[in-house]
């Protein structure tokens, strides 16, 4: 018994005489035939191959030997170019075999394609992640290959501004607020980097309706914003201030007058 191998095309071939070892007969041997001399990726493992003696007067013998065909040939891996994804509004993508898979291929099958990085995140942003094909053929030989994989975050923050409110001025004529006055929960599936409005003081010349604007930018430098009417009012009283007490005098027509002035 012996093993032989399948070459790249996936075929191996005998010879009777690689068979024949050494059959005699009194008369004469007229031939030696083998009944199996081709194989391919079909015949992987054993493989009985009889051979049929004939001597000089017709007559007949066999014998039989096992012929073990093996693959050992790797499959060719084809992985695709490097590529970009985007990551969805949870912060989260998923790539399959398939999509790092090209045509790789071998002469007796693929039996499995399989890559050894299925899902990104956040943390992926920035640096190409090499994910590695492994392609196994029938006979369980494999090779590899890889691509590289650039993992970008586009989405922008969930951007959410509190209801339009009304703020008051001070005794002084002032009102101020802070970003956590406009924001309202805004997220980021990667995390946000800064929250900033555009108005923060008032003060008398802002009586009225004032639009502020929230601006969200997250840690990939997407930005969003949403924005909230302040309503400024002043209902401080005046701090009226009389003057002091005083004494007037009636003319000669028996009249007196004062003014605004003289009272405040």
């Amino acid at each position: 018994d012996f093993t032989i191998q399948l070459d790249g095309a996936g075929n191996a071939s005998i010879t009777d005489a690689d068979i024949e070892d050494g059959s005699t007969d009194a008369c004469g041997i007229a031939s030696t035939i083998a009944d199996v001399t081709s194989f391919d990726c079909n015949d992987v493992g054993a493989n009985i191959v009889t051979l049929t003696a004939t001597d000089n007067n017709g007559n007949t013998g066999t014998c039989t030997t096992t012929v073990t065909v093996e693959d050992n040939n790797n499959p060719t891996a084809d992985c695709t170019a490097d590529f970009t994804i985007q990551l969805d509004d949870t912060g989260v993508a998923s790539i399959t075999a398939d999509d790092i898979n090209v045509n790789s291929n071998d002469e007796c099958g693929i039996a499995s394609t399989d890559i050894d990085v299925t899902s990104f995140d956040c943390d992926d942003i920035g640096t190409p992640v090499t994910v590695t094909l492994t392609v196994t053929d029938n006979s369980g030989n494999t090779a590899t290959c890889t691509t590289d994989v650039t993992v970008e975050d586009t989405v922008v923050p969930d951007v959410q501004c509190v209801p339009d409110f009304t703020l008051q001025l001070d005794d002084t004529g002032n009102a101020n607020i802070v970003v956590g006055d406009i924001d309202n929960g805004s997220t980021d599936a990667c995390g946000i980097s800064s929250t900033v409005i555009d108005l923060t003081a008032f003060t008398c010349g802002d009586v009225g309706a004032n639009t502020v604007t929230l601006t969200v930018t997250d840690n990939n430098g997407n930005t969003e914003t949403c924005s909230t009417i302040v309503t400024v009012e002043d209902s401080v009283d005046p701090d009226a201030q009389c003057a002091p007490d005083f004494t007037i005098q009636l003319d000669g027509a028996g009249n007196a007058s004062i003014t605004d002035a003289d009272i405040e």
